[in-house]
């Protein structure tokens, strides 16, 4: 994905010189192409986050287009302050651009886990919160974060779902998946593992559909409660604490539309620090996040 979003980038600097992206001195195997091409319009603001996040805030009041760029949580938990009272109060062109959502740099212990982050920043007001499942949506949203400007977040993942390339629109959910014994809601590239589900649960009777909710704000709430209502059973799968992410976003929408559900399951982390560490899918398995724990959930779900 991190590829994608800078081959989107590229394109939209050679038409508009507006645009500047402001790095926390890392990923220039990436990088180096965009820095080549575009000298005067990258910053390496070196290992200083909310010192890039203020410096991009700057720039965007004089009329900049700015890009911030870093690993998970430094650009967003570290930021905070910087995001809501500089960015997002003054309603900047800024684009926060996370690298390695979820367990993506799951070796490297919970400091690199980006799994709070989007609780955190979809309460920013006039925050936008998008969140890729594959490489070919990294690309298209980058472009659609770019024409609707205002501050926003794009959480980039180092998996992929694997679904072909289709339309995706910002704060328009896809059904990749048909069924109607349930329903699952994911956003990322964690829906690889609804997607197995689905296909091991349809060996045995059940169908799953499935929904790519790749913008958690603005969200389809109309499209979401309408999957909710005719499935009934509802889970969430979320690569993230499900305090403030996906599951609550559908809950959300769910309870203030009446929509009567017979069952609702969160599918993520609980309320600890995962001590784990490893690959992202060994990750996920250990957390009950891949598509045997999500399976069981769904048939769990349909047989009560």
């Amino acid at each position: 994905m991190r590829e994608a979003f800078v081959r989107a980038l590229s394109e939209l600097a050679a038409d508009d010189e507006r645009i500047v992206l402001v790095n926390g001195d890392l990923g220039f195997g990436v990088l180096n192409g965009f820095i080549d091409q575009f000298p005067s319009q990258y910053v390496n603001a070196g290992v200083a986050e909310q010192n890039m996040t203020a410096l991009a805030c700057g720039m965007a009041l004089t009329g900049a287009r700015a890009y911030t760029y870093s690993i998970g949580n430094f650009p967003t938990l570290r930021c905070l302050e910087q995001l809501r009272n500089d960015v997002c109060y003054h309603h900047c062109n800024v684009t926060v651009v996370a690298v390695g959502g979820g367990f993506s740099y799951g070796q490297l212990g919970v400091s690199h886990f980006a799994t709070e982050d989007l609780a955190v920043m979809r309460s920013l007001p006039g925050m936008t919160v998008v969140a890729p499942s594959d490489p070919w949506q990294a690309y298209e949203l980058t472009r659609q974060l770019h024409a609707r400007g205002g501050p926003a977040y794009l959480r980039i993942d180092k998996g992929s779902a694997g679904v072909p390339a289709g339309e995706v629109e910002i704060g328009k959910a896809r059904q990749v998946s048909d069924g109607a014994d349930a329903v699952i809601f994911s956003t990322g590239a964690i829906l690889s593992e609804a997607l197995k589900a689905a296909r091991a649960l349809a060996g045995g009777g059940i169908s799953l559909r499935v929904i790519d909710v790749h913008t958690l704000k603005p969200l389809d709430t109309d499209a979401i409660c309408a999957a909710a209502a005719d499935c009934g059973h509802v889970l969430t799968l979320e690569e993230h604490v499900v305090v403030g992410g996906i599951g609550s976003a559908v809950a959300e929408a769910c309870a203030e539309a009446g929509v009567a559900l017979k069952s609702f399951r969160r599918i993520g982390l609980g309320d600890s620090f995962p001590d784990v560490v490893g690959d992202q899918a060994y990750l996920r398995a250990s957390y009950g996040l891949d598509a045997a724990s999500v399976a069981a959930s769904v048939r769990q779900a349909v047989a009560n």
